[in-house]
């Protein structure tokens, strides 16, 4: 069995470490070099920064971010946030991540993931699903929020959207839009995909755990690995999403950022309910 991974993840804005609810309601969380090096000191196993901004005005503080970081850690380092292009992907690994999260540009241009993967490897391609549950009442489609995308025709649903538990998010939580969630990370793994960040915005910030269900549909879905985000309140939540979830990591922000809980407890935790882990 493949250990399993505590990932800490920092969502960056204007250089700063932040938190919410819901993607909403912004509180400073520190400094991310420092959040950083105190979190490879615990021995966490990876470490993902997430420019929530994502703007081309933030990005040059993403990338000094990001040049900072890796010269103080030696864990794996994963940067998402405003990917558009090729070059983009290129600038962010020159600097010294190791792999890059997309999330917005793979549903506009799904084929992008095959030229990233092709040109920097799957290895380093590392799709953002931030999904939600679809309301009984769904809006009309042709509103700003939820539509249907006629480019992605095989993982789109008309309406009414029969069967369809969970949609996807993009622009940081911002925007809907009417494509199955299980059915596009099936899509993103045959286009190239080398893990997916599987983020429930129901869940996330509200620390009562994980969307179980959610992760174990993606999870039994596809083959390549799958990180449960959104929901972690405590040590347990962390051992659902692994053992009932069956995700590959779990990451976690307020827990470790407000120091609730250590990397080390979290790891001991684990391994105490006989799940493997790197301590």
């Amino acid at each position: 069995m493949f250990a399993k991974r505590i990932i800490p993840c920092l969502d960056v804005q204007n250089g700063r470490v932040v938190k919410g609810v819901n993607f909403i309601n912004l509180r400073d969380a520190g400094d991310p070099v420092e959040n950083a090096k105190f979190y490879d000191e615990q021995g966490a196993d990876e470490l993902i920064f997430l420019d929530i901004t994502a703007s081309h005005e933030k990005r040059n503080i993403i990338i000094d971010v990001v040049m900072k970081t890796a010269e103080e850690v030696f864990m794996p380092l994963t940067v998402g946030g405003g990917i558009k292009t090729l070059d983009d992907i290129r600038d962010l690994l020159n600097a010294g991540c190791d792999k890059v999260s997309i999330n917005t540009t793979a549903v506009k241009d799904p084929y992008f993931v095959s030229r990233a993967a092709e040109r920097f490897g799957t290895q380093c391609i590392v799709i953002a699903i931030d999904a939600k549950r679809v309301p009984d009442n769904l809006p009309d489609a042709t509103g700003e929020d939820w539509f249907s995308d006629p480019s992605l025709s095989d993982v789109c649903l008309k309406l009414p959207p029969e069967g369809l538990t969970w949609a996807i998010s993009t622009h940081g939580g911002r925007k809907m839009k009417l494509i199955d969630a299980v059915k596009w990370a099936q899509k993103v793994e045959q286009l190239g995909a080398g893990e997916i960040m599987l983020t429930s915005m129901d869940k996330d910030g509200k620390k009562d755990g994980y969307d179980i269900e959610l992760t174990r549909k993606i999870s039994e879905a596809v083959s390549i690995p799958v990180i449960a985000s959104g929901g972690a309140g405590n040590l347990e939540h962390l051992y659902d999403a692994v053992a009932s979830g069956k995700a590959d990591a779990v990451l976690a922000a307020s827990i470790f950022h407000y120091r609730e809980y250590t990397i080390r407890e979290a790891k001991e935790f684990l391994r105490f309910k006989e799940i493997s882990v790197r301590l």
